[in-house]
Parts: C-alpha cells; sequence; structure tokens
C-alpha cells in the first residue's frame, strides 16, 4: 500500500564545501528526499526559495508501491503521475461492496521526475546531528539554512503500532483467479487465507499495476507488532491456492515486503518534522504520501511569509481530525479479531462522503466525528464497546 520511509545516510558529494558561516546559507535544509521530503524542496524552490537537500541517495529509485484516492490528490500534481486509476475499487467485509470513489496507484518514476530538483543544492551525506539552522553531516561539515525540516520518515519501533504486508507482482492472466472478476480489491477480508475468527486478521490487497501485472498482497493493516512477513506469507499462499491462483515454482516474480509504523511519536524536537515523521501518516490506514504532497504548499506559503510553518501544518483543525483518528486506531488494536470484517462491513456500508471524511483530509474534525458516530451508532454492542472503550484509552 502506501509506504512513506526515507532516511539520511552516505557520504557528501564531491564538489559540495559548506563554509562554517554564522549567516544562513540557504532559506531552507530539507533533510530526507523521499517523497514528502522531495516534494517539500521541489515546491520550496519554485516557490523563489534558496533550498539544500539533504539525503545520502538523492536521485535512488522508490520501490514501494505508493497509492492513493484520486481525489486526495493537489491540483498542482499532474495526473501523468498516476501509473493505473480504478474508478470503483471494491472491498469485501461480510459480503462484496463497490466503492464510488476513484483510486490510483502512483507511477513512482514519473513523481519522482515531476518533483525536480534541479533548482535545488542537493547534497549527498548522512544527517549526524539536526538544529536550529543547522545540518551536521558525519563527515562534520555543517550545513546552514534559515530553517531546518526533518522529513527522513520513520522506522520501526516497538513502542509504535505498525502496519506489514507481503506481496508478490503477479501477470494478469495469472492473478486473475484471485481478483474473482474484480479489477481491485482494496480490501479483501475474506478468511480463505486458512486463518480462524480468533487469529489476528489479514486482508488481501490487490491492485493493477499496470503493464499487465498485479500485486496481490497479504496485509496486517495495524497491530502492536504487526503480523510477521512470514506469517503473512504463508496466508497468502493459502489463499492463492484456494483460489486456484498457480504460479509456476520457476516463475521470475517480484516481492514486496513492507514494515513501516502508522503513527509517528510526539516528541519534542530542535527543528520542525514534516511527512510521516510530522504525524501526517494515517494512524488507521498507513497512507501518508497524498496528505504530505497536499501539505507541501501551507508550509511553503508560511516558509515565504515569514510565518511559523509548523503552526501552518498543524492548525487547531488538523490537531483535532489527528487525535480523532488516533482513537480509530486504538479501536483497532483493541478489537476483537472476530468482529473485524463487521466493523469494516459497516465502515464501508457509510455514504461515500462519510467515508472519506475519516480516511483523507485533516481540516474537518466535525465531519471525522460525525462519520465516527455514524459507525458507531451502525455497529452492533460488541463493537461499539470497543469504540466507546477506545475514546477513554491512552495506548
Amino acid at each position: 500500500m502506501d509506504h512513506g520511509r526515507n532516511c539520511a545516510g552516505g557520504r557528501r558529494a564531491a564538489g559540495h564545501r559548506w563554509p562554517l558561516i554564522a549567516t544562513p546559507a540557504a532559506d531552507l535544509a530539507v533533510v530526507g528526499l523521499g517523497p514528502a521530503g522531495r516534494a517539500l524542496a521541489h515546491r520550496a524552490a519554485a516557490a523563489g526559495l534558496r533550498t539544500v537537500g539533504v539525503d545520502p541517495r538523492p536521485d535512488r529509485p522508490w520501490a514501494p508501491t505508493y497509492a492513493a484516492w484520486v481525489d486526495e490528490l493537489p491540483s498542482w500534481l499532474s495526473p501523468g503521475v498516476l501509473r493505473t486509476r480504478v474508478a470503483q475499487p471494491r472491498v469485501w467485509a461480510t459480503q462484496p461492496r463497490t466503492l464510488d470513489r476513484e483510486y490510483g496507484v502512483l507511477d513512482n518514476p514519473a513523481l519522482h521526475r515531476t518533483l525536480d530538483l534541479s533548482a535545488v543544492q542537493t547534497v549527498t551525506g548522512t544527517a549526524a546531528a539536526l538544529g536550529r539552522g543547522v545540518v551536521t553531516l558525519r563527515d562534520g561539515t555543517e550545513i546552514r539554512a534559515a530553517r531546518v525540516i526533518d522529513a527522513r520518515g520513520l522506522r520501526a519501533d516497538p513502542a509504535l503500532a505498525e502496519q506489514t504486508a507481503y506481496g508478490v507482482v503477479l501477470p494478469s492472466a495469472v492473478a486473475a483467479p484471485a481478483m474473482g472478476g474484480a479489477e481491485c480489491w482494496f480490501m479483501d477480508w475474506r478468511r480463505d487465507n486458512g486463518t480462524s475468527p480468533g487469529d489476528p486478521p489479514s486482508f488481501l490487497y490487490a491492485v493493477p499495476l499496470g503493464g499487465d501485472s498485479v500485486l496481490l498482497e497479504e496485509t496486517c493493516l495495524v497491530g502492536r507488532p504487526g503480523l510477521p512477513l512470514d506469517t503473512l506469507r504463508r496466508r497468502l499462499d493459502v489463499r492463492l491456492r484456494n483460489r486456484g491462483v498457480e504460479v509456476a515454482a520457476d516463475a521470475d516474480f517480484n516481492v514486496e515486503r513492507v514494515r513501516f509504523p502508522v503513527e509517528a511519536p510526539r516528541l519534542r524536537t530542535a527543528v520542525m518534522t514534516f511527512g510521516a515523521r510530522a504525524g501526517l501518516i494515517h494512524p488507521g490506514t498507513g497512507y501518508s504520501v497524498a496528505a504530505s504532497l497536499r501539505a507541501v504548499d501551507d508550509v511553503v506559503t508560511a516558509l515565504t511569509v515569514g510565518a511559523d510553518p509548523a503552526k501552518a501544518l498543524w492548525p487547531y483543525p488538523t490537531r483535532a481530525v489527528r487525535s480523532l483518528r488516533e482513537i480509530g486506531l486504538r479501536a483497532l488494536l483493541h478489537l476483537n479479531p472476530a468482529f473485524t470484517a463487521e466493523f469494516f462491513d459497516r465502515f464501508f456500508a457509510l455514504p461515500t462522503h462519510r467515508q472519506r471524511a475519516y480516511l483523507s483530509g485533516r481540516e474537518h474534525p466535525a465531519a471525522t466525528a460525525a462519520t465516527m458516530w455514524e459507525l458507531f451508532r451502525t455497529a452492533p454492542m460488541p463493537i461499539r464497546r470497543t469504540l466507546a472503550a477506545a475514546s477513554v484509552r491512552r495506548s
């Protein structure tokens, strides 16, 4: 699914020598050039800010599969960054449902090219320390800027809830029996993966990637910790076998292994954070790329007018939405596995605008709360008890 992770580590690029001076050498230094950091550096430079980007491999290709609801993507981003689009993805919880909302898989090379850094001074290096106005690399080089923003993503942490997944990319014809005539399964919770009602749940995420290929991925939505990848691999094997998917023993196919936190620790740091590291990851789904792309211009605008970019990123409404979704995460973590499919069946039975209010956007706490209330009102009593407990539980 959607996996945003990037970190700084490596060597300083030849020819980049930064003087140790008291005055800023740049307006902005962005540390970490994954999708979130690269978008921030790209848009800042386009706005006329003297921008430095720091990363161990600034031009590395992005391997994870990034996806988004199409209506989440910002207007400045070309539709050409999508490699596939599905008008009506499907879900199967206790029954099949069709979602009336377009879903897309991002074309990583196209997104990389779109977020052009030709106007950004890029530095290949490991950030050893970040402070107000300075980035210190492992080799001792100091990069000075009026503002430093940390966009290095999140690393696995036993204290943080996480998403795990194991997937294979197969030719469409080979994957067809698993799809059952559907173009895309956003979530398929059927238990033909060898599990029983009391087992920690996982679902099939199945999306077309273009070029006559399909990603079939067994996914643990959230866990603390998430299900081990070996467990997910075995479940996927069972599921595909039960659906008649036959993969030749000598077949050559790509494998995707996923593990990343779905929540960010709220730590006081010397510098501002951005992207998943800042908590822009949705705690109930793991999606962060689209939210980061949408939030970029709020930060850039604040920087260009001399306002506080952290306040621009996290005004009260967005903080309220995040708190509400953290309640949803606690509910998922404590939900009885036997009721997982029922929970998602009730959620996806809600009107599309209610689903969207919870799954996307950060600006409307009232709409997010209304969705949560509607789900509570229509859910059976065991699920209601979990939802009520989550609203007062702290972990």
